[in-house]
């Protein structure tokens, strides 16, 4: 078995500092007292912490700060899940002594490529990116060199690197919960050509009706947002409906029991709703949303940390990290007879 390298983060780790003290100390900057510069390399030593220059730790150039770009789209409604997750982030960044910095892209710059000041003018170390971008973003992004983690989000690309909710299994895991309620006549609310995280959740909602073998209707697949990303306020439902909707997000579920409740339908005593996310939509509903849970914070803390070892090795790659989510049972399904 390959001996795995020693990185600053596992140094920092072991004497109780931050990433950035240990950085300071090996390369003999200001900012850290003589004793525990010694710890520090007394440590690295014991550890056996190698200086190459393919792997080249200590650089001269550092800003210790960090950009997190995000379409404006996704963060137009001040409770989206991406404002949650840019919290986490930036919290993650101060215990490693780096600043986190939002740059929000209007739908022109994607479209032109046109990319953050922070990054074009080598104002940050690396940049987390939040949801989807187009191919043609992503590439004009990558060819500036900066290291990089794509968060919620997955190409063709394999040469970069995503922390990704596992949203196959997620869909998969609630679509079989309300099979095994007995229900099936169950549909899909999201647009799928929107994101690969939609795309994904489809594909889940798919596989469990292949294995329960129960054709799909694909009338019951309907679309929930506009072609730049926006919600809409309600569906174009069908006039035959399921016994129960599969949501993308908990949003979508929110705004599809309302519609339901206006046309005098009760949730979940004639149709059942889940979503997916567990938002702050899934709990202020009426009833309240059964939904999976998308543990955001271990994403976040995984981004972070991947980040700054790609920051420490330009060599580091870590492909794809899943993050599974976990089954919230709450109000909003009905057990068929």
């Amino acid at each position: 078995m390959i001996k795995k390298s020693v990185t600053m983060s596992d140094i920092a780790k072991s004497v109780g500092v931050s990433t950035v003290t240990v950085s300071k100390a090996l390369g003999d900057k200001d900012g850290v007292g003589s004793e525990l510069r010694e710890k520090i390399k007394q440590k690295a030593a014991e550890m056996g912490y190698q200086f190459s220059g393919t792997s080249k730790n200590i650089k001269e150039n550092l800003t210790y700060s960090i950009s997190v770009i995000v379409a404006r789209h996704f963060i137009q409604d001040a409770s989206a899940f991406y404002w949650v997750v840019y919290r986490y982030i930036v919290e993650l960044l101060q215990k490693q002594n780096y600043y986190g910095i939002l740059d929000v892209v209007s739908e022109d710059d994607e479209t032109t490529c046109e990319m953050p000041k922070t990054v074009s003018e080598k104002k940050v170390d690396g940049v987390i990116v939040l949801g989807q971008f187009s191919n043609s973003y992503v590439n004009a992004l990558m060819s500036f060199g900066v290291p990089a983690v794509f968060l919620d989000f997955y190409g063709s690309r394999n040469d970069i690197d995503t922390v990704i909710a596992d949203n196959f299994f997620g869909s998969y895991l609630i679509t079989n919960h309300l099979f095994s309620l007995g229900h099936r006549k169950i549909g899909f609310i999201g647009s799928i050509g929107s994101t690969s995280s939609i795309q994904d959740r489809y594909l889940g909602y798919y596989k469990a009706h292949i294995e329960n073998r129960v054709r799909l209707n694909q009338a019951w697949v309907i679309e929930d947002r506009r072609t730049d990303g926006t919600s809409f306020h309600e569906f174009a439902l069908p006039l035959e409906l399921p016994t129960a909707f599969v949501c993308n997000c908990d949003e979508t579920a929110y705004i599809l029991i309302n519609q339901l409740k206006s046309k005098g339908l009760r949730i979940p005593e004639d149709i059942s709703v889940v979503g997916y996310d567990n938002h702050i939509y899934s709990t202020i509903s009426n009833p309240r949303i059964t939904t999976v849970d998308v543990n955001s914070y271990e994403m976040s803390n995984h981004a972070v940390d991947v980040l700054i070892k790609k920051i420490q090795d330009k060599n580091y790659h870590c492909g794809r990290i899943l993050v599974t989510g976990n089954l919230i049972e709450r109000d909003s399904v009905k057990k068929l007879k």
